[in-house]
């Protein structure tokens, strides 16, 4: 009778195992489906608050309203090949500009490195290994040999995982546009320099010039003195004027030097290795181009553009550590062969399949202090990024003016420079027939001297004014710059 009543009792165990194994599916099925559900509505997602509309910029800069585009290569409108050339040869081989070409490969390569973790980890395992126990009558040896797989998956929950990853591509974009920014403010400065030395160019010849004008008088008077027409002092007052003609040239030739020297280290050349420069003149600029809507500054500044990245990519930090205060499931499994014989350790294998749920009880405060430090941040990018905004619209603002008040400068001066020259002429008749001394053909020379030399700056200043607006703007040309060629 007993024997008859075991197999419905070892049938109903077995049912009963099925059940349980059911049941255990069930509830895997559920881990694996349920982590995206949950990440598709997680309470730790990227504040909505941070956008660039809550920056406010005034409607229209105080000078110019209109629309512009600012993709074109700008230093291509003065139409000088050479100019083109030092520009196109900086965004090559300038060592500060390539420096930025490392650092973006590296935050991207931080981001392929951050989003590794978002997918499942497979590593293989082999081990061998080789026991042996005495006894005092025996002894015993022991070889194992096993190879395998080992996974592993953590699910991401709460969005801890993909907001690192996130962060990562936000630093490496941000890394981008600083690069774009570099290779604005290089061309501003090859250009810059360009000019400075036409500029100091300009002014040697002219104080050459200006040497053999004050040599001539110097004669004239001599000439007059040896016919008592003249005084010693008015010898003594020329001679010192062509003195201080001399004296002014060897400086004149120094800061062209330099410029030469700072516009080859701009190139990626050696100093002794500087360009030579054939124009002998000042480009002459058009009227003063539009400098478009403050709005576009947020998308034209590649430096507004980059901290707004950075904004975003803190944002996603202070997810990741609200995320990273709450359990974490892990998944693992692994599949090996193992035996005590070499040639039979495919013979054997043993399958394993787990999940691990971890959670923090007590760290000290140290999550919560890494939230309150990821706030903090937030603060203070944002700050940062509106600071730069005002900054922006500041510099627009500051190059307009400056243009346009340099333009009528410079008018000034040219009406200032042709009644001093009519001034000198009229001393000098004077002299001559005798009707006053030197004093006034000094005094007005000296003037006339001066204005020249001040008309040869104040159109520098100009020339910077403009390629300080053009780099104020900003605009999209850096997106075609192409990363160096590596020949490791």
């Amino acid at each position: 009778m007993r024997d008859k009543l075991v197999p419905p009792y070892r049938h109903l165990l077995s049912r009963i195992n099925l059940a349980v194994m059911s049941r255990v599916f069930q509830w895997f099925l559920l881990i694996i489906f349920l982590p995206p559900v949950l990440f598709s509505c997680t309470p730790f997602a990227p504040a909505a608050r941070l956008g660039q509309e809550e920056t406010a910029v005034p409607d229209s800069f105080s000078i110019k309203d209109s629309i512009q585009d600012p993709k074109q290569r700008w230093w291509e409108t003065v139409g000088d090949e050479q100019l083109n050339s030092f520009v196109d040869e900086a965004l090559t081989d300038n060592q500060t500009l390539l420096s930025y070409w490392a650092r973006l490969e590296k935050a991207q390569a931080q981001a392929r490195k951050e989003g590794a973790d978002l997918k499942p980890s497979l590593a293989g395992a082999a081990g061998a290994s080789y026991t042996r126990i005495e006894t005092d009558s025996s002894s015993v040896e022991n070889e194992n040999y096993s190879i395998g797989l080992v996974a592993g998956y953590e699910v991401d929950l709460w969005g801890r995982i993909r907001a690192t990853n996130e962060s990562a591509l936000l630093s490496a974009e941000a890394s981008r546009e600083d690069l774009n920014t570099v290779a604005m403010t290089l061309a501003a400065e090859v250009t810059e320099r360009w000019v400075a030395i036409l500029s100091q160019r300009l002014q040697r010849q002219l104080l050459e010039q200006q040497l053999s004008n004050n040599e001539t008088y110097l004669e004239l008077v001599e000439l007059r003195f040896r016919k008592s027409l003249a005084s010693a002092l008015d010898v003594f007052q020329q001679r010192q004027l062509v003195e201080r003609s001399k004296a002014q040239l060897p400086l004149i030739e120094m800061q062209e030097r330099m410029l030469q020297n700072q516009l080859a280290v701009l190139l990626g050349r050696m100093p002794n290795q500087s360009p030579v420069i054939t124009r002998q003149e000042l480009p002459v600029l058009d009227a003063v181009p539009d400098a478009g809507l403050p709005v576009q500054l947020l998308q034209n500044r590649p430096d507004i553009v980059a901290a707004f990245k950075r904004l975003e990519a803190v944002d996603q930090d202070l997810a990741a550590a609200r995320a990273d205060r709450l359990p974490a499931l892990r998944l693992t499994g692994s599949v090996a062969y193992d035996s005590d014989q070499l040639e039979k350790v495919f013979d054997n294998w043993i399958a394993n399949l787990a999940a691990s749920v971890t959670a923090p009880v007590f760290d000290g405060g140290r999550r919560k202090a890494e939230v309150d430090i990821n706030e903090a941040a937030v603060q203070q990018q944002l700050a940062e990024y509106r600071q730069l905004v005002l900054s922006a619209v500041r510099e627009v603002e500051d190059a307009l003016i400056s243009e346009t008040k340099i333009r009528e400068h410079v008018a000034a001066l040219e009406n200032q420079l042709q009644a001093g020259k009519n001034a000198l002429k009229e001393a000098g008749t004077r002299y001559l027939n005798g009707l006053n001394d030197y004093l006034p053909v000094l005094t007005q020379l000296l003037s006339v001297q001066s204005l020249e030399n001040d008309l040869i700056r104040r159109h520098e200043d100009l020339l910077v004014a403009r390629i300080s607006l053009y780099r104020a703007i900003g605009g999209s040309w850096t997106d075609e710059l192409s990363p160096p060629v590596n020949n490791n």
